[in-house]
């Protein structure tokens, strides 16, 4: 976790919570509330500092689950209607952004018995900010009434919510707990998918097509029927979210997803690829080029990604499948491409030395290959 990410929920994300939940509660213990959320928040990283400041809300809010939801709710900022989640802020006026996320996951703790009620609150919250993963264990223990309201939800006038319904429920959300009964079969989730595949919003659409390539990781052959069946005369939103929806797939070379794309035809020419510097350290770059002269006799299309083969502990090697370009060649062209690719430490990788690999892979196929050694 980047050490400033944890920094949004802070001392002030505590003292505005504290403010407007008491203006909202009358009885709401706020001076307790802020010294138990406080305490050694600091120490915390970030999912911590959520849980965390949520234990406090436990200890504090009403007793009566209900009661409590009525006092998150009026401590809400008011909806505006044009807020971006992603450029969501503490204000004055009440609570919104990141202090959201542990009103929601309280929800998430305290509401399962009243299911019909969470889901209210939920759909209130997540107007400012998102209530992804609160959402999750609805699905899990309430599972019928959950997807009637995610299916009534698909027409809500609010892109947050609409969103909501594509989010909260992909299989495995980042951050979010993996639903295993939508991991093993997927058809719950696929009406509400293609009732908003083509939302008017783009901020929607992106979330579908990152829960389709959620599921292309379990059901591969799933999201090839779904591209079949809506890809031909799409529009051109539809098919970016397509495009982006199969990603995973076009980069493991799923037949039938490139052949939908026209993607099928291996390429004709040559390839040759040159990687310098051919040694490293840790925290420097490799910059990859990659020559490409064709000898078709009509214009090609290609993706081409490349997989850098990490070297593990044991000696063993782990591809990694990186974008690359997308390209059109006339007949005949010869093209140089480049790209930068730099090994910094990062919290999802430990990297160890030895010589690592590069493959080069157009339109699905390992046309080059390259090493470099790094040194640590």
């Amino acid at each position: 976790m980047p050490e400033s990410l944890k920094h949004l929920i802070h001392a002030g994300t505590v003292d505005a919570a504290a403010h407007h939940l008491a203006r909202a509660c009358p009885d709401f213990d706020a001076r307790r509330f802020r010294r138990l959320a406080s305490q050694g928040l600091e120490a915390l990283e970030f999912k911590a500092r959520a849980r965390h400041v949520c234990s406090a809300l436990e200890a504090t809010l009403p007793s009566d689950f209900a009661a409590s939801c009525d006092a998150i709710e009026a401590a809400l900022a008011p909806v505006r209607g044009d807020e971006a989640l992603s450029a969501l802020y503490e204000r004055d006026d009440g609570l919104s952004g990141w202090v959201v996320w542990p009103l929601s996951e309280y929800v998430a703790r305290r509401g399962l018995d009243a299911p019909k009620r969470s889901l209210v609150a939920l759909h209130a919250m997540t107007k400012r900010f998102s209530a992804e993963w609160a959402l999750r264990p609805f699905i899990e223990h309430h599972p019928a009434l959950t997807f009637e309201t995610l299916t009534r939800w698909t027409r809500d006038p609010s892109e947050h919510v609409r969103r909501l319904v594509s989010e909260g429920s992909r299989p495995r959300l980042p951050w979010g707990q993996q639903l295993k009964s939508l991991i093993a079969d997927p058809s719950p989730t696929l009406p509400l998918l293609e009732r908003l595949q083509d939302d008017e919003s783009e901020y929607v659409r992106r979330s579908v097509a990152n829960h389709l390539n959620d599921i292309a990781k379990d059901h591969p052959d799933r999201v090839a029927d779904w591209l079949e069946r809506h890809l031909p005369d799409a529009p051109a939103p539809r098919r970016a979210l397509l495009r982006h929806a199969c990603r995973t797939l076009v980069k493991r070379g799923d037949r039938r997803v490139l052949e939908a794309f026209g993607l099928g035809r291996p390429f004709a020419g040559e390839t040759v690829l040159k990687i310098s510097p051919r040694r490293i350290g840790l925290g420097e770059a490799v910059t990859l080029s990659l020559v490409l002269r064709t000898r078709a006799k009509r214009a090609q299309t290609l993706v081409i990604d490349y997989a850098v083969h990490h070297v593990k502990a044991n000696g063993e090697t782990s591809p990694k499948v990186f974008k690359g370009w997308n390209v059109t060649l006339t007949p005949g062209e010869t093209r140089t491409l480049a790209k930068r690719h730099a090994i910094k430490p990062i919290t999802t990788r430990t990297y160890h030395p030895g010589r690592h690999l590069v493959d080069v892979r157009i339109n699905g196929k390992v046309c080059a290959e390259g090493r470099f050694e790094l040194e640590i």
